[in-house]
């Protein structure tokens, strides 16, 4: 099993990885809590009803869905920032919008994105990403484009990053498993405590994957959520 080494704080910086901190703590106002990824659908349907089902269901997600699509695209969003290649910026954030397979899961990647990317520039001020907010327009931000940016922009090194976006994603959907009371809050604790291998190995293949071999394969996520959209009863946005 290939595993993330682990950092001394100088090497990421106290100030890289407080910033780390604030823009993935669940305090952040991109209106996280809002969604659950086809969760909600999987769980009214009876497909995810209890922590082992929730348990794979997120593992899923991570290695072959939406978390294996924004894990490339942070990389190259934080890798084009790091260069001051404002085109390729572009080019990742096309990317990451493009590849959803749900109006939902494009409302939820672009509205974090534009929710972040605001609270962003309103708190951490820069000319580099300004310049590249006014050059969107008002378009459309994936989420993932501008935590990579942002980071990129701090210091943080990019496995770094990586591992926080991916617990970030695993901590949103274990919140809305407690939400849909799919499980209680111990649960939801070994639920992340299991998938910190899954996440470390994520963050690996990543960093060493081809762009030829980006996409995903999460089916059963995406059918969720497109019967999510027209379900008559809903907690969540997605």
């Amino acid at each position: 099993m290939i595993m993330i080494r682990t950092r001394p704080i100088e090497a990421l910086g106290q100030s890289g990885l407080y910033r780390l901190l604030a823009w993935l703590s669940p305090g952040f106002p991109i209106g996280g809590f809002s969604y659950s990824h086809g969760l909600e659908a999987a769980a009214d349907s009876g497909a995810v009803g209890d922590r082992r089902s929730l348990q794979c269901w997120i593992r899923a997600i991570i290695t072959w869905g939406v978390g294996r699509i924004d894990a490339d695209i942070l990389r190259d969003a934080h890798r084009a920032v790091s260069a001051g290649d404002i085109a390729a910026l572009s080019a990742a954030n096309r990317h990451g919008v493009a590849f959803r397979a749900t109006a939902e899961t494009r409302l939820e990647t672009t509205a974090q994105g534009a929710a972040f990317l605001d609270a962003y520039r309103a708190a951490w001020p820069e000319p580099f990403l300004d310049h590249w907010a006014k050059m969107l327009d008002g378009g459309s931000v994936c989420y993932a484009v501008a935590v990579g940016a942002a980071t990129a922009q701090a210091g943080v090194p990019v496995d770094c990053a990586l591992l926080g976006y991916m617990q970030a994603i695993a901590a949103n959907l274990v919140s809305a498993g407690l939400r849909l009371a799919i499980i209680g809050q111990t649960d939801g604790q070994r639920i992340l405590a299991a998938l910190e291998p899954v996440i470390n190995m994520a963050v690996s293949s990543a960093l060493t994957r081809e762009q030829g071999s980006f996409g995903s394969a999460t089916f059963a996520v995406e059918l969720a959520s497109m019967m999510h959209e027209t379900q008559y009863t809903r907690l969540f946005r997605s």
